[in-house]
């Protein structure tokens, strides 16, 4: 350090990144306050655990970094500084064995996100971490940090600090987006925030919607830009979501931001070849109505068949009047007109933010020395399956050792 006086940190938001931050900056010796604009910190990264917390992947090292696009390359120091291994020996260090599952993502034992973050923050109050919630930063006023309160407004003098703001999904949980004009304000050029692992507005007619809103189409093959995945999605009043869009957010989105619009294709029945599907719907019909026709012949779910009668109607055709060899056709290659990504509220994760570009290789922003960043508020996107968080906690470590090297250097 520069003096015998610890060094005063600022660790400007509660989750994941910014708790990680301060853990790093706390065992270096520095003199860490926590703010967040919430009640109580770690609110998303509780919700993220509501159906079992995702920590990371098992995969192999370069596999994981795939997940990350085009932002591998930037990501790629901090998630090697910081691995999927680390994050598991971080958890079980704090009492939370953690597993592989069937898919190979990794869980805590216990499943949900709060009694690994009631150890951390038992751990972090150990170490001398302070939280101020209920504080939301607005920004500088020369060198300090201006936060407002119930109180009024208050500067907050510090040495360094750590921006972990989130990006701009789920407002109401704490990463509402806000911090980018503070940033601009400095010179600091941002990507525009924009929705990721998001569900998709489909042109759907009022019938199937009103119909089939809430059901969910389960092992089919969704297929766009030369991808294709198995998945489940659920059909909503105005179009798709869950996990199998979701993989398929960032070049459905950057699509429709082109040209206006996407066609997803889904292949109802991915396990059964085109000849055999057609084959089995080559069964007399008899009596039976077309929907039970289809179910005894097929095994198409209700979901799946409004499905394929509204890929029918767009075409002006009638599935009645269809061939089994076009039936098949169709069933195995479903048309969805996306016309627009679900609004960024609503988004499991944000795109954009901070371009890397702005930022140093400790994360540190280039036009505010002793500014750094880390999280979702940085500019790249991953999919689920344990890609987000961690990416979360090794630019949240990055960040925090940055923090102490540049202290250190005796750099001002």
């Amino acid at each position: 350090m520069q003096s015998d006086k610890r060094t005063r940190a600022a660790v400007v938001g509660g989750g994941p990144a910014g708790l990680m931050a301060s853990e790093v900056l706390a065992r270096g010796g520095a003199e860490v306050t926590v703010y967040d604009t919430m009640p109580s910190v770690g609110r998303k990264f509780l919700l993220a655990g509501r159906g079992g917390l995702n920590l990371t992947h098992s995969e192999s090292l370069e596999q994981f970094l795939t997940r990350y696009g085009e932002a591998q390359s930037d990501l790629r120091a901090a998630i090697e500084a910081f691995p999927p291994d680390a994050l598991r020996a971080w958890a079980e260090a704090l009492g939370q064995e953690t597993f592989v599952g069937s898919s190979g993502r990794v869980f805590p034992r216990a499943m949900k996100a709060s009694p690994l973050l009631r150890a951390w923050l038992e751990k972090l109050r150990q170490l001398g971490v302070s939280f101020r919630t209920r504080h939301r930063w607005l920004g500088w006023d020369g060198d300090g940090l201006i936060f407002e309160n119930n109180e009024g407004r208050t500067v907050q003098p510090v040495d360094v600090t750590v921006l972990a703001l989130g990006g701009a999904s789920w407002p109401r949980l704490g990463s509402d987006g806000a911090w980018s004009g503070y940033l601009q304000q400095k010179g600091i050029d941002l990507s525009t925030l924009k929705p990721s692992n998001c569900g998709f507005i489909a042109d759907w007619s009022d019938v199937f919607a009103e119909r089939f809103a809430g059901e969910a189409l389960k092992g089919v093959a969704l297929a766009f830009g030369g991808r294709s995945l198995r998945g489940e999605v659920t059909i909503t009043r105005r179009g798709l979501e869950g996990g199998g869009i979701y993989a398929l957010s960032a070049p459905l989105r950057e699509a429709i931001a082109s040209t206006g619009e996407a066609t997803l294709i889904i292949d109802l029945r991915p396990d059964v070849e085109d000849a055999t599907l057609a084959r089995k719907l080559s069964a007399p019909r008899g009596k039976q109505s077309l929907s039970t026709w289809l179910r005894k012949a097929a095994g198409f779910s209700p979901p799946a068949i409004g499905l394929l009668q509204e890929a029918a109607m767009a075409g002006k055709m009638r599935l009645s009047e269809m061939s089994s060899g076009e039936l098949a056709l169709l069933a195995k290659g479903v048309p969805v007109r996306l016309i627009a990504p679900a609004r960024i509220e609503r988004a499991i994760s944000s795109a954009g933010g901070i371009p890397f570009a702005e930022l140093d290789q400790n994360l540190m922003l280039r036009k505010m020395p002793g500014v750094f960043a880390a999280g979702e508020m940085l500019d790249w996107e991953a999919p689920t399956g344990g890609y987000l968080l961690q990416a979360c906690f090794a630019t949240g470590a990055i960040a925090g050792h940055g923090a102490l090297d540049w202290r250190r250097t005796g750099k001002t």
